[in-house]
C-alpha cells in the first residue's frame, strides 16, 4: 500500500493525544435545544412548525427553501416555545427553533429502517440522503443530495471518503474508523450505488494506523462486488481537503474554479458515510452527531454524540467545564475553524470540534511588512501567490486580490502559519473574497 501526498502543506503540531483512542459517548441531553434554520452552503430552512407545537425526535422543523440546501429536524421531542433570531456560530444571527425538551425522546413515526442497500435504485438513496438532511460533516455542509446529483453529461467513476482528519486536535473522524468501520464502508457503498460509480478509495493520514488496519480489515471482509481502496496518506496538512486528497489518491488535478465532479470524482466525508447508513438502515436524520471537546482548557476532553441546537456551553460543561487558564473557544480545528466571543452557541451539523485554548497557546504578534520570503507560496497547496492577495486585499484593491486568484483560496491558513512576519493573510484573503462574490451578486 502506497502512501499518498501532494505538493506543499505544512507539518503543524496535532495535539491528538487530548481524545485520541477515547471512546464516543453520548451527553445528556439538554433541557432545551436552539436550533438554526440555517446549517449549510446554500439556502436556508423556513420554519414547518409554530410556536406551541408538540415535536418529536427526527420530526421535520425546517424546510429548505432551494435545492442547494438541506431540511433541518427536532433532536429532542417536546414544545416549540419560541421561533426567533439567535447568534449562529459562523457570526450571523439567524432564525431558530427553540424546543423545550420533555425527557421522553419520543421518537417520530415516520422514522424506520428503509429497504436494503441491493434493493434501492440511485434515486431512491438520493431521496434518503435528502430528506435526512444529509450534508458534509467534515465541517463544509456542502448539502449531500446535491453531491450525489451530478449533471446528465458528467459521470463519476470515483468516490472518495475523506477520513485524512488533518486538522489538529479534531478525533471524531479516526473514532468513527475504530467503532464504526462497518458503516463508514456501508455509507461508501451507497454513495457509489447512488453514483453508478465503479472505484472506492478511503484516505487516511499514517498517524491513525489503527484506523488504517480497521478499515482494511472491514473493506477485505466486506466489500464483495464492490471495487474499493483504503489508502494510506503522508501526515501532513491539508491532506483532507477536496482537491489535495483526489491528487493525492488519484493523480486526477481539478481545474481552478472548478468541482471535483470535473474530474469525475465525489468527496465525502467519512462521518457522512456514517449519517448515510444510519438514513437507510435505521430511517434517521441528522440531528446529532459526533463532536471532539478538546484543547488544554477543556477539563476531560472527549469525543461524543452531542444533539443539533445543544449549547456549547452546555457541552463544557458536561465535559467539567473550563480549566482556570482557558482564554480562547473555536468551533473546529485551529487552523480553519472560527473564534467564538461567547460559549451561548448552539453546536450545529457542521460542528466538527470544540477547541478550547489556555494563555500558552494564545499567543499575540505585532503585524510585520512582507520581507519577500516566499514561504507563503512554497507552502500553498493552491499553488497561489498568498502575499500578493493578502497585500492586494490590505490595500482594499480587490480586483487585483481577484487577478491573483483569490477566489481560488480555500482558506486552510497555511500561508498564515508559516509567515514569520505574522501577517494575517487567510484573514485577508477571505475579506477579499467575501467582498468580490458580494460584488458579483449586486
Amino acid at each position: 500500500m502506497s502512501q499518498r501526498t501532494f505538493v506543499g502543506g505544512i507539518h503543524p503540531g496535532y495535539f491528538k493525544d487530548y481524545t485520541a483512542g477515547k471512546p464516543i459517548a453520548p451527553i445528556r441531553a439538554p433541557s432545551q435545544v436552539i436550533i438554526p434554520l440555517h446549517q449549510n452552503i446554500g439556502a436556508p430552512c423556513e420554519a414547518v412548525v409554530q410556536e406551541g407545537d408538540e415535536v418529536k425526535v427526527g420530526q421535520k422543523i425546517g424546510e429548505p427553501l432551494g435545492f442547494v440546501s438541506a431540511p433541518i429536524h427536532a433532536s429532542v421531542s417536546g414544545k416549540v416555545t419560541k421561533i426567533g433570531v439567535f447568534d449562529h456560530p459562523l457570526g450571523n444571527p439567524v432564525e431558530a427553533v427553540f424546543i423545550e425538551n420533555d425527557g421522553e425522546d419520543t421518537l417520530y413515526e415516520g422514522i424506520g429502517p428503509r429497504k436494503p442497500l441491493e434493493e434501492l435504485t440511485p434515486q431512491e438513496i438520493i431521496q434518503i440522503a435528502k430528506e435526512a438532511g444529509l450534508v458534509g460533516l467534515g465541517g463544509a455542509t456542502f448539502p449531500t443530495h446535491v453531491k450525489m446529483s451530478p449533471p446528465d453529461d458528467i459521470a463519476i467513476d470515483t468516490v472518495i471518503i475523506n477520513a485524512a482528519e488533518c486538522e489538529p486536535f479534531l478525533t471524531a473522524d479516526h473514532a468513527l474508523m475504530l467503532e464504526r468501520a462497518d458503516d463508514v464502508l456501508y455509507g461508501l457503498k451507497a454513495f457509489m450505488r447512488a453514483l453508478s460509480a465503479t472505484k472506492g478509495i478511503i484516505g487516511i493520514e499514517d498517524n491513525k494506523p489503527d484506523a488504517i488496519a480497521a478499515m482494511q480489515k472491514t473493506v477485505a471482509e466486506n466489500s464483495q462486488n464492490y471495487d474499493i481502496e483504503v489508502h494510506s496518506l503522508e501526515t501532513k496538512y491539508p491532506q483532507g481537503a477536496e482537491k489535495m486528497l483526489i491528487k493525492a489518491t488519484t493523480g486526477r488535478e481539478v481545474p481552478p474554479g472548478a468541482l471535483p465532479m470535473a474530474v469525475n470524482v465525489v468527496n465525502q466525508n467519512n462521518g457522512t458515510a456514517v449519517a448515510l447508513a444510519e438514513a437507510i438502515k435505521l430511517g434517521k436524520p441528522l440531528y446529532e452527531r459526533v463532536v471532539t471537546v478538546t484543547g488544554p482548557g477543556i477539563q476531560n476532553p472527549a469525543n461524543l454524540i452531542v444533539r443539533n441546537g445543544t449549547l456549547v456551553s452546555e457541552v463544557i460543561e458536561q465535559c467539567g467545564g473550563l480549566t482556570p487558564d482557558a482564554r480562547k473557544l473555536i468551533l473546529g480545528g485551529p487552523l480553519m475553524g472560527l473564534a467564538q466571543p461567547s460559549q451561548e452557541v448552539p453546536v450545529i451539523k457542521g460542528t466538527s470540534g470544540i477547541l478550547v485554548l489556555t494563555e500558552e497557546y494564545v499567543k499575540h504578534y505585532a503585524i510585520g511588512p512582507c520581507i519577500k520570503c516566499g514561504k507563503c507560496v512554497d507552502v500553498c497547496p493552491m499553488h497561489l501567490l498568498p502575499n500578493f492577495i493578502g497585500s492586494a486585499a490590505e490595500k482594499k484593491d480587490m480586483a487585483l486580490a481577484e487577478k491573483y486568484g483569490a477566489l481560488d483560496c480555500f482558506e486552510c491558513g497555511c500561508c498564515t502559519y508559516t509567515c514569520p512576519a505574522k501577517r494575517p493573510l487567510v484573514q485577508w484573503i477571505r475579506i477579499a473574497k467575501n467582498e468580490i462574490l458580494a460584488s458579483r451578486k449586486k
